[in-house]
């Protein structure tokens, strides 16, 4: 008798054991099992006995230098226009390039650009644009149509652009690297910042509602360090 009850009681407690899983199963169905975080591979330490001679990871060998090898280095070469830091390609007429911060700024502070230009160097000069930053002012809209229109003044000398697209900074440093007979005129930091390492090229400026020229040989109203 007692035997039948015991089974009896193994047999219930399986079926609930099973009904339990099967629930469980149902529950978590459709669920997205998550990984467990940060859990690195068990890998064997490439010195162990277990690993052949041939798997061994090799220690680097560190080339020795030779003493008496020459050391090659880069050294950029100077135009034969320029001596010293004074650039002999320079001379009225100037041709100042503009940007087109420089217009802006020159429009807020009242200032016309050519008349300008000429009390600031005592000579004539030539101001230049180029496609890329007349592209620019056309894109800003409206609201500067009167950059637009300064631009467009027929006593600006226009340079034409090969390059693709309309960012200026760039095509600018790499005509004043290329050309020494340019002055460039800018209010941007980063693009003074560029040109002041390319020996042999001024760059116009304003401040105190006039302009002022640095890097120029008997310059008028630069500040002088």
């Amino acid at each position: 008798m007692t035997s039948i009850v015991n089974a009896s009681t193994t047999h219930e407690g399986k079926g609930r054991r099973f009904h339990s899983d099967l629930w469980a199963n149902i529950l978590t169905m459709g669920k997205q099992k998550t990984k467990k975080f940060a859990v690195m591979k068990r890998m064997i330490n490439l010195k162990d006995n277990r690993i052949k001679d041939k798997d061994r990871a090799k220690p680097k060998e560190k080339k020795k230098k030779d003493p008496s090898a020459l050391k090659e280095r880069e050294v950029t070469k100077y135009p034969s226009c320029l001596f010293f830091q004074y650039n002999t390609q320079l001379g009225p007429p100037y041709h100042v390039i503009v940007d087109t911060n420089f217009i802006n700024f020159s429009i807020k502070a009242k200032l016309d650009i050519v008349q300008s230009m000429m009390d600031c160097l005592y000579a004539k000069c030539i101001p230049c644009i180029t496609d890329c930053v007349m592209a620019e002012i056309e894109k800003l809209g409206m609201k500067y149509r009167v950059a637009l229109r300064i631009a467009k003044d027929p006593r600006f000398e226009r340079l034409p652009c090969t390059h693709k697209g309309t960012y200026a900074d760039d095509c600018l440093v790499q005509r004043v690297t290329q050309h020494k007979c340019y002055i460039l005129a800018t209010v941007d930091r980063d693009l003074k910042r560029r040109v002041r390492k390319i020996p042999g090229v001024p760059i116009m400026y304003i401040s105190n509602h006039r302009f002022n020229i640095e890097r120029m040989p008997d310059d008028y109203g630069a500040p002088r360090s």
